[in-house]
């Protein structure tokens, strides 16, 4: 290939990377907005889904006073915010209005250079189907947004956990997807050190650790299991609180009682900042690469500050700046240990920047 012909592919693949980096940003605070949205009771605000004319926000006094009384049909006004006014409606409807649009947005910032990239025939044939995956799962999650927000629009005013964390689950995947993309179209090729497999398969564990941490995380918030025991290391006198798995059957209790639910995260929290401190230790000194030596210290720097930002979450009941701040603080503990496994690769790095531009009878190498 010459010269100047492979330069030209190694910058479409950077532009492609840096938009899907882009993304992904969009995603994380998303992730965040979400939080919030749920951290101010606002969540459950709107209650309709107009997926396509849902752009614009009430703009009229009688739009107003529609969307308003359609509010207090629902659960949440009759039994939690009877007698709220309009002003105080607009306050809570805001925020979860941004939190729709923001989704839509991700959509416009995704599809829009997809297909310009597309037309362009900047697309390597192995890249194309990620991204119609992700295209799809995009979609699927706005959709999966909607079915979370109407288990809360029924009898009681609130969403049910398991469709709160299957939402928030579903947008790390696409996160993390879009990373690891990004992270592919970024390699070069050259001599890459050969990290040792039990690094690697080390980082895994962590990572896996890491999300269900995260993913425990979403019930205690379902559950409003944060503003129960609000002491740090004991619950109730003990390191178990007396109810944990108290309820019937008791496979169900991480999900469904909240004391279980905080103990499982207080659990899974610290042996997630156990591992990766040991992870930290055993290979520190060893013959690592720079970059995943670096990548190693970024994620136990990362796991300490989200430790401390949970046990300071939990001792002031949940406000919901920090509230915020740790949620936002997981969805980074995640992106260092996904770095984590990327950089120790147990072998020389694919070079997506080689394969040929998608075009009629091409193939991957």
């Amino acid at each position: 290939m010459a010269t100047a012909e492979r330069a030209e592919q190694v910058r479409r693949q950077r532009l492609m990377a840096l938009w899907l980096l882009g993304v992904a940003a969009m995603v994380f605070a998303m992730v965040v907005i979400g939080g919030l949205t749920r951290l101010t009771g606002s969540g459950l605000s709107m209650v309709a889904w107009r997926p396509v004319t849902g752009w614009l926000p009430p703009l009229s006094e009688a739009e107003w006073l529609a969307v308003f009384e359609a509010y207090r049909q629902s659960p949440e006004y009759l039994y939690v915010n009877r007698g709220m006014s309009l002003a105080d409606f607009k306050d809570i409807f805001w925020l979860e209005y941004i939190h729709r649009l923001w989704g839509r947005l991700i959509g416009v910032a995704f599809a829009v250079p997809l297909i310009i990239f597309a037309v362009k025939g900047w697309i390597a044939r192995w890249l194309a189907p990620h991204l119609v995956v992700a295209l799809v799962l995009g979609g699927l999650q706005g959709a999966l947004g909607w079915f979370m927000v109407q288990s809360g629009l029924v009898h009681e005013p609130a969403v049910s956990q398991y469709r709160l964390v299957a939402h928030l689950g579903a947008a790390l995947a696409i996160y993390v997807y879009l990373l690891w993309l990004a992270a592919r179209l970024l390699e070069l090729r050259r001599p890459e050190p050969v990290a040792p497999a039990g690094a690697r398969r080390g980082a895994l564990a962590v990572t896996g650790l890491v999300t269900l941490t995260i993913l425990s995380g979403g019930f205690v918030a379902g559950l409003d299991a944060g503003l129960i025991y609000n002491t740090f290391p004991l619950m109730g006198g003990g390191l178990m609180p007396p109810e944990a798995f108290g309820t019937t059957p008791v496979l169900l209790a991480p999900f469904e009682d909240a004391a279980t639910a905080q103990f499982v995260h207080r659990v899974l929290a610290l042996t997630t900042l156990a591992a990766v401190v040991a992870l930290w230790v055993t290979w520190r000194r060893r013959p690592l690469a720079v970059p995943a030596r670096r990548a190693l210290t970024l994620l136990a720097g990362a796991v300490l500050v989200q430790v401390g930002l949970g046990i300071a979450t939990l001792l002031t009941m949940v406000p919901w700046h920090l509230g915020a701040l740790h949620q936002a603080g997981a969805v980074l503990v995640l992106t260092a240990a996904v770095w984590t496994v990327h950089q120790l690769r147990t072998g020389p790095a694919e070079a997506p920047a080689a394969v040929p531009m998608a075009t009629a009878g091409s193939a991957r190498p």
